[in-house]
């Protein structure tokens, strides 16, 4: 199976908008006092890392493969 260069594409256009959404989070925590709920915000922040991770696994398959 060859790599779909569209595919890839995608993927890494979901990895960065990922990863800008964990910086954006992340720097909002630090501007702001101690969060009403921190375990909803380290829950969400663990989401987006499982997100990212999830699709480079999926991109390091496809590269095996192909």
């Amino acid at each position: 199976m060859e790599l779909d260069l569209d595919e890839s594409s995608l993927a890494i256009g979901r990895i960065e908008r990922a990863l800008s959404r964990i910086e954006k989070a992340l720097a909002d925590r630090a501007n702001r006092p101690a969060a009403a709920d921190p375990a909803a915000d380290q829950s969400a922040l663990k989401a987006e890392v499982a997100a990212v991770i999830g699709e480079l696994d999926r991109l390091i398959a496809e590269a095996d493969r192909g």
